[in-house]
């Protein structure tokens, strides 16, 4: 099973980076199964249910959020009726949606699913990733030997922990959400390839994706501010994983594509 996943796309800079790149990745990674992280597709923090039907149609087979899931009405009203979007699995029973699911790579079946952490979040509270993942895994394991877990955390110590945790148990867990490509990526002695975070989608000259004088702003002002999208340098960064028939991870590879700018047409109009 070879796996694509591309690093959470931010604005529509990163919605025409993956659009833009999606020849070379063709090219050179041959993929069975691409997976997105969309949580700030639509101006940099959420996602739109239109934004998520554009992605899907590129090519992305599912894509995962994190703690922006619930930031656009359109998609949380819908989001029961999208099976190729998922939302974090360790929230509240009641919140809509599914946090993991079962879906078919050619003629095989590969399972993927998305954990929030709980540092540095203070408008969504999800439940100990910790406590939950055994049960979760489990539960995919019965289905496939292929299960891929997108980790949207904050802190790298608890990205790091939960990689140790899941060593042996799933396929890899894909770091996500501080929107730096990390240079860790390896296989553990389990068999579970793991990245602290795969990095974005989106400008490359900003800070996460958005403009570089809104956030300076922000920090001398204290008010948030996360609408700027930058343009500049787009890139596409992910990995690309292959999985032996067992389920273990044989390699894991960080990608890295820069993309050519938009025109100005491109830049007012990109879906």
């Amino acid at each position: 099973m070879k796996v694509l996943y591309i690093a959470e796309l931010v604005g529509k800079a990163g919605v025409h980076a993956f659009k833009k790149a999606l020849p070379e990745l063709k090219s050179r990674y041959p993929w069975d199964f691409c997976i997105a992280c969309a949580d700030g597709a639509t101006g940099g923090s959420g996602l739109g249910r239109n934004h998520a039907a554009y992605l899907h149609k590129l090519g992305a087979n599912v894509l995962t959020t994190g703690e922006c899931c619930f930031y656009k009405k359109d998609l949380t009203e819908n989001i029961e009726k999208i099976p190729y979007v998922l939302r974090p699995d360790n929230l509240n029973p009641d919140a809509p949606g599914f946090g993991s699911r079962i879906y078919k790579a050619g003629n095989q079946k590969i399972a993927v699913a998305v954990l929030l952490g709980q540092n540095g979040f203070g408008r969504l509270h999800s439940n100990s990733p910790f406590a939950f993942l055994p049960a979760l895994l489990e539960r995919l394991r019965q289905e496939t030997p292929y299960v891929i877990v997108d980790f949207h955390a904050q802190a790298s110590a608890e990205k790091k922990t939960l990689f140790f945790a899941a060593d042996g148990r799933c396929s890899a867990v894909i770091g996500s959400h501080t929107r730096v490509q990390t240079t860790d990526a390896c296989i553990l002695p389990g068999g579970t390839a793991v990245i602290s975070d795969a990095g974005r989608t989106g400008s490359g000259e900003s800070i996460g994706g958005c403009e570089i004088a809104s956030r300076i702003q922000e920090y001398l002002t204290g008010i948030p501010d996360w609408t700027k999208e930058a343009w500049e340098q787009p890139i596409l960064q992910g990995v690309y994983i292959e999985i032996a028939p067992n389920g273990k991870a044989q390699s894991i590879e960080r990608i890295h594509i820069v993309v050519p700018p938009p025109s100005a047409a491109e830049t007012k109009s990109e879906e």
